[in-house]
Order: structure tokens, then sequence, then C-alpha cells
């Protein structure tokens, strides 16, 4: 997008290209596409994990445990946050000062841009990451956390989102972990060439009659040594038994992450080697790859 932008109405004017604006939102896009499932799960669960919800700083905690970046103090950079989902991080994103381009594939954008319309120093766009709408070398920072494994192709989803990034910027990515162990969140593999061929509201609507009541049992077998290693790897339940949320949201965030691990069409873990590999073969400096909360954290700078 090298032409000069300009708005007029209710369109952004990109050259001789004209990109609706509705609700705040520029569409470079206009259908939820393959990322149907995430568009009802973030109209869904609107506010479930946003830290003035929970009245935690999970996600506040999260941000700097994994990216390594300051909570506040980065004004004048420009960030990229690609795939925000609801905007549980844009919130967190927006308090370091930056200027904040948020942007989804799906009208889950919308969702991030209510709950945070009060950010003056965000934007938001529905656009995909394989197909970037910017400049090269635009961003200051990038921030991709719980996306790459979502798309068809999370390494060229990666080179994508390379090629905005300016030279000495800094890059913080998750993706989750192909590591041959048995773990309990591997579970929803033997399920989900079930339940990605099922209609998303009807497996949303089972999940919340199901999750309540073998949450429970779910919390007895986790908590067992050995057994909820291996028995927990059978029947999907995400669990939150070891925070202090309350038990209604503990049921909440349980529902929807069990509908996020089976819904999702596209779900392509990586190896922490892979990874390494994304960033040595682009010439990256400061390269941080290592477990993660989420599977694998990379974190690194552009080369000059």
């Amino acid at each position: 997008m090298n032409a000069p932008v300009s708005i007029d109405g209710g369109s952004l004017l990109c050259g001789s290209a004209r990109i609706p604006v509705t609700d705040g939102v520029a569409r470079f896009r206009t259908d939820d596409g393959y990322a149907k499932s995430f568009a009802l799960q973030w109209h869904s669960f609107r506010t479930t994990q946003y830290d003035r919800s929970t009245r935690t700083s999970l996600t506040g905690e999260r941000y700097l445990r994994e990216t390594g970046w300051p909570a506040t103090g980065l004004a004048g950079e420009l960030i990229l946050e690609a795939g925000c989902g609801a905007g549980r991080f844009t919130e967190i994103l927006a308090a370091t000062g930056g200027s904040i381009l948020a942007i989804d594939f799906s009208s889950a954008v919308d969702v991030a841009a209510e709950q945070n319309r009060d950010c003056v120093n965000v934007a938001f766009a529905q656009a995909d990451i394989l197909d970037l709408p910017y400049p090269d070398g635009v961003f200051d920072r990038v921030f991709c956390h719980g996306v790459l494994q979502h798309t068809p192709d999370p390494a060229v989803a990666f080179r994508s989102l390379h090629r905005v990034l300016r030279p000495g910027g800094r890059m913080s990515i998750d993706v989750y972990a192909k590591d041959g162990r048995i773990r309990p969140w591997k579970s929803k593999y033997l399920w989900r060439p079930i339940t990605t061929r099922m209609d998303p509201d009807r497996l949303l609507a089972f999940l919340r009659w199901f999750i309540p009541k073998w949450l429970p049992f779910d919390t007895v077998i986790k908590r067992t040594p050995v057994l909820g290693t291996y028995v927990g790897a059978i029947v999907p339940c995400w669990n939150y038994f070891y925070t202090d949320l309350p038990h209604p949201q503990k049921v909440e965030w349980a529902v929807l992450d069990t509908f996020d691990a089976l819904s999702a069409t596209y779900d392509l873990p990586v190896r922490l080697g892979e990874v390494r590999h994304w960033f040595d073969s682009l010439g990256y400096r400061d390269v941080e790859v290592r477990e993660g909360g989420n599977g694998i954290v990379g974190n690194a700078v552009k080369g000059e």
C-alpha cells in the first residue's frame, strides 16, 4: 500500500483502490472464510479473557513473560497485532503507548474494535496475514500470538509478517508445539476429524452442556500424577483449576478454549527447530525460541 491514503466518507482510499470502512474497521476482506469458527467464538466470548473482566493480570503477565517487551514506554512506535481476536492483547498493547494496528481475518475484529473503542492509539482492519495490504518494513514491532497455527501455512504467514517489519524491528510470535509427547491438550487431535466437520453452533451448544458436567471429573483426573497426563489426553477439556479464577469463569474459559481447540479449520503445530529456522534463515539476531504457555515462543530482532 505504497500509494497515498485518505478517507472519503465511509471508504479508505489507497491510490485507486477504495477500501470500505464500517464500524471503525477497514475491510480488506469482508467474510469470515476459514475462520468462521473464530468469528463465532469471539462474538460469543467477547470479554471472557480480558484482565478487566477476570480481575486478574493473566493476559498482561503473559504478554510480559512471552515477549520481553515493556508494559509502557513504546510511544512513537508502530505495532502490528496480527490476529487480534476479541482484543484481549490489544488492550495490553494499547497501554504501551505505541500506535497499534490490530487486524484479524474474521469479523472477530469487530469485537476487538468495540471492546477497545476508547483506545485512541489503536486502529482496526479485517485483513489476511497471508496477504497483508501494507508496505515492506513499515512496522517497528509485530506481535502475533495464538494465530500462526490456525493459518493454512504457518511458515508462509511468518514470512508475510517478516516482510512488513522494519530492519531492526522486533518480532514476537507463538505457535503450537509439535514434539511427539503425550500431553492433555493433545486430546483434541483424536476428535478433530469429527468436530471440524460439525456445525460450529451445534458444537458450541454441546460443549456448553457437556463441559460443566465433565469439569469436576476432569479436575480430579488432571490433579492426579501420571493419570492426569495420559487419561487427560483422551477427553478434550481445557481446565484452569490451577488459576485463581472463580468457578463460573473456569467453566467459561473451559468451554471457550475447548471449542477453540476442536473447531478451528487449521491446527498445524510446528517443531521448535523449525521455528528457529524461520528466524535464522531470514537473518534475525538476538533470537530466542523456547517453550511457552501456548507451545513455542519466538522473539527476535530483524537484521539490518
